[in-house]
């Protein structure tokens, strides 16, 4: 059987690509720093395809369509919003396996919405070129990588139990299928940052040193148990993109995780947390 072997919590900050040097360059240069480390840890270790659960941004899912998760089975290509250092490229993906985690999921009561040829947004391309390219180009291997989309940043959201069970599901298809390859799987989010509001650019430190301590002592619980209304008045809109780390961290099953890095950047409009999670 398949196996998930470790990941990593990270954010998705098209700020950083924008406005590069609007940071003060010593916490530019930890961020940066960060991603680096993600990238060598996945080359050393033996993971041959990573699963990368990001959000949307309402510019892939209009208002005809706001699926609670899809995933992608065939053709990928990203971003859409092309940034400067981040153009669009093909994306390699493990298609057998994102078909078979989305047929598990059918006969086990999670009605994918399934995307045979999808195009990404900075959510899955930005940890994906800064983590994934990287460790291929350190390792000199191939990685390959499965989108999935949860609906964490625009309404109707996912709820985090959900996204939870989600998470347990995509575990369980990975240890069912035919195969002995080891898997990684990215939470992909900003922590606290508020999104197109008056507060922009406000950083709530003690919010994400609270979600942080929860992820690094493996506590899905905790988290589950924020109320939205807990996440928007302290971490803003764009924290309820914590689900997707909840179903990161129920697909690794990880019993403990480590604190790479934090930087708190109004500048970047957000706090940037780096989290690995450890299975062994």
């Amino acid at each position: 059987m398949a196996e998930i072997t470790g990941g990593f919590l990270v954010p998705h900050d098209p700020v950083m690509f924008v406005a590069p040097d609007a940071a003060d360059a010593e916490k530019a240069k930890k961020v940066w720093d960060a991603y680096e480390t993600c990238a060598e840890r996945l080359a050393e270790s033996s993971a041959s395809s990573v699963i990368i659960v990001g959000n949307d941004h309402y510019m892939l899912f209009g208002t005809t369509c706001l699926p609670k998760y899809c995933i992608a089975t065939g053709h990928v290509e990203g971003p859409l919003d092309q940034l400067p250092g981040l153009k669009k490229e093909q994306v390699q993906n493990h298609e057998a396996l994102a078909q078979h985690i989305a047929a598990h999921g059918s006969e086990t009561g999670f009605d994918w919405a399934v995307a045979r040829s999808f195009t990404t947004d900075h959510a899955f391309s930005i940890p994906y070129k800064l983590i994934v390219r990287r460790a291929e180009e350190i390792s000199g291997r191939s990685i390959s990588a499965i989108p999935v989309y949860l609906a964490s940043a625009v309404d109707p959201f996912i709820t985090k139990a959900r996204a939870r069970q989600l998470g347990e599901q995509i575990r369980a298809a990975v240890e069912s299928f035919n195969s002995d390859e080891q898997v990684f799987v990215i939470g992909s989010g900003g922590i606290s940052h508020w999104v197109g509001t008056k507060e922009t650019g406000k950083v709530n430190e003690q919010f994400d040193r609270q979600i942080i301590d929860l992820c690094c002592n493996a506590n899905i619980d905790g988290l589950v148990a924020f109320t939205d209304e807990q996440v928007l008045e302290s971490g803003g809109n764009g924290a309820m993109e914590i689900r997707n780390f909840i179903c990161a961290m129920a697909a690794a099953n990880a019993p403990r995780a480590e604190l790479i890095e934090y930087q708190p950047v109004p500048e970047w409009v957000t706090g940037l947390g780096f989290i690995e999670l450890k299975k062994g």
